[in-house]
């Protein structure tokens, strides 16, 4: 009997205290102090980032990138690279010096236990915009002593280069997202922004597409099968920012792509031409020697050389190259019977022809409008009074 009494007793003890807390929680909860944010939540009004922090670390990654490199290469580059680690911009710095350029190819062996081949891919994949700039810059460089080592006979371990173009790959292959890279093809039956047909058209018809790159698929490797697909995404990459790439960069990839096509004198080059263009195949023979050519890197290729060739902001000497390699490209297609080849050079020596044509005239009449004249007396009027 009492031992019931006594259990009943506390049960309602414990029923009235876990009210109790249940109402202090409440009042916890409810009280001004518990509505204040802590430290860790985040204020929406506030940006998520601070841009001087995210410049300051930019800059350090530059930074520590450079003294990586200058380490790596001979001790007479020490100095000009620790002056471009301590500019404001150091990643910019070291994408516009011709002498860092210099001494990474004049070092680069592309093996597996090149330095500078595992330096070019950690610096890639620190995802800096800046920084992937500076290696981009080192794309014809790569593509250029791959593909000409690859093709020798007693071909050398070139894994190095390897992973490098796999990581610029892999980049490509996940901005697409499995989609083809498309183009829109002109259509001048119908109007646009910079003409109008002669006769109406009756309907609209869709669009024409054009493919210029079916879907990638994620590479483990480079095997023989894939390696054009692998190296010419890589000459994508670099054309889609060629924008900001140094003219020795672009000067190293025509003269590539002439020793591909083979610089030995052919009378198809200048099939185009009024008078001979200069000659530059002992200068590209030195680079590399003849190698087969798929659409999958003449396509990009063929683009990097229309910029070179038309880019008003480009030096006279990418242009010269740049027209030299192209007609090389074109008498390789003749020879080798690829009409698409042909068709994609002829335009561009005739774009070319045409654009010298133009400056010849310009040049002209400017000359025409600048050459002093005799100075008239001036006339005299007798009146008589």
């Amino acid at each position: 009997m009492c031992g019931g009494v006594c259990r009943e007793r506390s049960k309602r003890a414990s029923v009235r205290v876990s009210e109790r807390s249940m109402e202090f929680h409440r009042s916890d909860s409810s009280s001004p102090s518990s509505s204040m944010p802590t430290p860790n939540a985040t204020d929406p009004k506030k940006p998520p980032t601070d841009p001087m922090h995210s410049w300051w670390e930019s800059v350090s990654k530059a930074r520590s990138r450079i003294h990586a490199l200058a380490a790596i290469l001979p001790s007479s580059s020490h100095d000009p690279l620790s002056s471009l680690a301590d500019s404001d911009r150091p990643a910019l710095s070291l994408l516009s010096s011709p002498t860092a350029y210099a001494a990474v190819s004049a070092s680069l062996s592309g093996s597996h236990s090149d330095p500078l081949c595992h330096w070019l891919y950690d610096t890639f994949l620190s995802t800096d915009p800046h920084l992937r700039l500076v290696v981009l810059s080192f794309v014809p460089l790569l593509a250029g002593l791959y593909l000409s080592r690859i093709h020798s006979p007693e071909p050398p371990s070139l894994a190095g280069f390897e992973a490098v173009l796999l990581a610029l790959y892999a980049a490509e292959t996940r901005s697409r997202n499995g989609k083809p890279l498309l183009v829109t093809i002109p259509d001048l039956s119908q109007p646009s922004i910079y003409h109008a047909p002669l006769r109406k058209p009756q309907s609209l018809s869709p669009p024409s597409v054009g493919l210029i790159s079916p879907p990638l698929e994620p590479q483990l490797g480079v095997k023989s099968t894939k390696r054009p697909a692998i190296v010419g995404v890589a000459l994508h990459s670099f054309f889609s920012q060629i924008s900001h790439m140094p003219a020795w960069s672009k000067l190293d990839f025509c003269q590539f792509a002439a020793a591909w096509a083979g610089a030995a004198p052919c009378p198809c080059r200048n099939q185009f031409d009024d008078a001979p263009i200069p000659d530059h195949s002992q200068i590209h023979e030195a680079k590399a020697e003849r190698i087969p050519l798929p659409w999958e890197i003449l396509q990009p290729a063929l683009r990097i050389l229309g910029h070179c060739l038309l880019g008003p902001l480009n030096s006279q000497d990418v242009k010269d190259a740049a027209s030299f390699a192209v007609r090389c490209l074109y008498a390789r297609a003749s020879h080798d019977l690829v009409p698409q080849a042909i068709l994609a050079t002829r335009s561009l020596i005739q774009l070319d022809v045409r654009t010298a044509e133009a400056a010849k005239a310009n040049a002209g009449s400017n000359s025409n409008a600048n050459t002093p004249t005799k100075v008239k007396k001036p006339e005299i009027l007798l009146v008589s009074k």
